[in-house]
Formats: C-alpha cells, sequence, structure tokens
C-alpha cells in the first residue's frame, strides 16, 4: 500500500501552519513549538487525514441498488465521450493497492452528472427529495458543475482504461457569466465527510470562477455552517449588504 505524502494533504482540511510558531500555538495550547516540532506535528496531522480517507477508498465497494440509483456507479467518460463533452480534472487524493488496483477522488468540471445520481446524493446527505425534472432543468442551466468522484481502476474494474466512479461530492454554480456567481448544492456524501473534501470542493469551485474573471461570488449558507465557509474566505452581510427573499404568500 503506498504511504500518503505531503503532497497529498494539500487538498485536505489540516490546519494551516503557514504563520509560524504563533498559528502552532494556537492550534497546541500553551507549548511553543520549535520550528522542527511543527514540521513534525504538520507530517503527523497529514498521515492522519490521509489514513482516514485512504481506508475509505475501497471500502464497501458495492453498486448501490436502491430506486433511482441506477447511475451512482458508471463507467468512465463514456457518456462524456459520445458526446464529445470536453472533461478537466484534477486528483486530489490517490492512494494505489498492492493488487494493482488504484482509487482516486478527483475534483471534475464539465463531465455529464445524471439527476439520480445527484438525487440520490442529496438523500444520502439527508436533503428532501426534489422532483427529477426540476434537478435535470438546475444542473443543465448551470454555468458551472462541479463534482468529487471516487475512481477505482486497475485488476477486475472492466477493460484496459476503465473505471469504476461514483459521484461523493458535488457543487454548482449559477452565473451571468461576466461579473457574478453563486454557489449551489455543495454536498459531500457522509461517508466521506470529516476530511477536508468540503473545503477542497469549494476552494476549486471559486478557482474556477475566478480563472473565468467572475470575481464577485455569493452563496447562501445555513447558520450552522456560517464559520466553515467564513474560514474560506467568505463574508456575512459584508458592508450590512443583506440578503432579501421572497416567497408566495
Amino acid at each position: 500500500m503506498s504511504q500518503p505524502t505531503e503532497g497529498i494533504c494539500r487538498g485536505l482540511d489540516l490546519p494551516r501552519f503557514s504563520g509560524g510558531i504563533n498559528t502552532l500555538r494556537r492550534q497546541s495550547g500553551s507549548r511553543l513549538l520549535s520550528p522542527q516540532q511543527a514540521r513534525r506535528q504538520r507530517r503527523s496531522l497529514c498521515l492522519k487525514a490521509t489514513s482516514a480517507l485512504f481506508s475509505k477508498l475501497f471500502a464497501g465497494k458495492q453498486k448501490d441498488t436502491r430506486p433511482g440509483t441506477d447511475d451512482i456507479w458508471t463507467r468512465v467518460s463514456d457518456k462524456e465521450k459520445a458526446q464529445g463533452v470536453e472533461v478537466e480534472e484534477i486528483v486530489v487524493v490517490e492512494q494505489t493497492k498492492d493488487d494493482g488496483r488504484k482509487a482516486q477522488i478527483v475534483y471534475r468540471t464539465g463531465g455529464i452528472v445524471s439527476a439520480a445520481a445527484l438525487e440520490a446524493l442529496c438523500v444520502r446527505v439527508g436533503w428532501p427529495e426534489r422532483p427529477a425534472a426540476k434537478v435535470e432543468a438546475a444542473l443543465r442551466n448551470s454555468f458551472l458543475v462541479a463534482t468529487l468522484m471516487l475512481r477505482i481502476s486497475g485488476p477486475g474494474q472492466g477493460g484496459p482504461g476503465q473505471a469504476d466512479e461514483r459521484l461523493v461530492g458535488l457543487a454548482r454554480a449559477t452565473s451571468d457569466h461576466a461579473f457574478n456567481a453563486t454557489i449551489w448544492d455543495v454536498l459531500i456524501d457522509p461517508e466521506y465527510q470529516g476530511l477536508g473534501l468540503g473545503k477542497t470542493l469549494v476552494e476549486k469551485i471559486v478557482r474556477s470562477l475566478l480563472r473565468q474573471d467572475i470575481t464577485n461570488i455569493t452563496l447562501f449558507a445555513d447558520a450552522r455552517v456560517v464559520d466553515f465557509y467564513q474560514n474560506l474566505g467568505f463574508a456575512a452581510d459584508p458592508e450590512g449588504i443583506k440578503g432579501m427573499f421572497w416567497y408566495p404568500r
């Protein structure tokens, strides 16, 4: 089994030690750490975080047979290749086993996401079920749909170059294609929560929007996740600006 490395940890939600000793002091109580101790502690946290994630990558790889979840496991890129869809991917974490199988968490934009797969993920997260036709329209009309895919490849995964994929995270954005974008439907499969993948997903979709020169990025957050988004650079009510809602009476 391959060992996790510092490079892999860049995509995970670990305490940031770039601030030096003072940052580490806040993380470690009153004990003052030297730079060498700081590096060792980060390495230790990195190993723990990636080991926790890697222990899940190959676990329970069974196709979900519940109604409406037929598209959770798919053959990689079959639909994309058939429709000529351009897909961009970044490997967030990776593990290779002794038998040659490889597990990856892949950040993807541009790929096809089925409404059934998205709604199955929503159900796992505990969100209420939504009409399939509206979910399909929301995906189709989004400016950007970003996903985290669990990809299993290697022996026993089909023909050469093929892999099995499962949707484990998603976020999408609507936009005026010029100035503004709003992020919606930020979801991480509960089996993979608490490992920093939500942070990775939001950071990467923000970067994807910034690369297209869209700099006014907003989202709606439940009270329990406000701190999460503030730690990623979002501000609540900046300069007194309030979100306004209209509801049918």
